[in-house]
């Protein structure tokens, strides 16, 4: 069989469709893909991702081929993916997870405690800015586009004094050169960071079906208990969260973190349940961060976002 693949044309997006390609042809190797690339909106707009109005930046135009029927199915870094996805498409297969912490390269080989006063970081992350802020007040934030290449050579130019990237990332890249990992206390990722997603029609059982078979259980488990939480709390690239779940036995934790829009309060939350009620513990979770008032931070940053546009 003949299968079209869509991707974006960066070289972490190809790196990780050519990754999924190559697990199912060692499941079936006869089978042939051709990757289609497919510009999408955010690689196209130059300023921070956090700056713009729409969601899904990366990936709406990829799943609309899907829809169209031009491709056959889309791999997707999974937290571009947003929670309210096409009712005619589905989040078919989660592969197994990579490393869901960030990391801290700095031109110095310093780690992030341990910088400069005034030192520039760069980030694409508004989550992350808010994050380095807690820790470190003293350090100068600069948003940041490109993709992950780009930005490490920003900083090998020493017009940075520090990146802070996701790990998973820099790992399917081949990155070799000095980090230090975040921890997931203070660093707390974006829900589904590490994991990818294969996007396909709903009713095209016969891809779900050999797609499934690449699926890792605890992957996906972990990542639709994160992804049910961000449906709850509607979070996403103008009201950062941390999340992450881990799977122990047969019990699933999740942990979320939500900041205020100066970073100067966090609240915090932990549950555990069996490890099948994904959508039931992102609910207990948010109703356990609503309690502590994440509506009005939510508010918050609502009403005061332009504050970080000036950054």
């Amino acid at each position: 069989m003949k299968y079209s693949v869509g991707s974006r044309k960066s070289k972490l997006a190809l790196i990780q469709t050519h990754e999924v390609i190559s697990q199912l042809k060692k499941l079936n190797p006869n089978d042939h893909y051709e990757i289609k690339t497919i510009l999408t909106k955010g690689d196209v707009i130059h300023k921070p991702i956090f700056m713009m109005n729409r969601k899904g930046i990366f990936e709406k135009e990829i799943d609309l081929a899907v829809l169209h029927g031009e491709i056959d199915f889309a791999v997707h870094s999974l937290k571009d993916i947003p929670t309210a996805l096409n009712s005619d498409l589905t989040i078919c297969c989660i592969p197994k997870r990579s490393r869901i912490n960030d990391i801290f390269i700095s031109i110095n080989h310093m780690p992030l405690n341990k910088i400069k006063t005034n030192s520039i970081v760069g980030t694409s992350s508004i989550r992350r800015a808010i994050q380095i802020t807690r820790i470190r007040p003293d350090v100068i934030i600069k948003p940041l586009r490109g993709n992950i290449e780009s930005r490490i050579n920003i900083l090998s130019h020493k017009r940075l004094d520090g990146v802070i990237l996701a790990k998973a990332g820099i790992m399917r890249i081949g990155y070799d050169g000095y980090f230090s990992n975040l921890s997931l206390h203070t660093f707390p990722p974006s829900p589904g960071q590490g994991a990818l997603g294969i996007v396909c029609k709903k009713d095209n059982t016969r891809m779900i079906e050999m797609l499934k078979n690449i699926e890792d259980k605890h992957s996906r488990l972990e990542a639709d208990a994160e992804r049910s939480l961000s449906f709850f709390v509607e979070s996403g690239c103008k009201f950062p969260i941390g999340a992450y779940a881990k799977i122990h036995g047969n019990s699933l934790l999740l942990s979320a973190t939500a900041y205020s829009i100066d970073g100067k309060k966090s609240i915090n939350t932990i549950k555990k349940t069996n490890k099948n009620n994904t959508k039931k513990i992102g609910e207990d979770v948010y109703n356990d961060l609503h309690v502590q008032g994440i509506d009005k931070m939510a508010k918050g940053w609502k009403t005061n976002f332009n504050m970080w546009c000036d950054v």
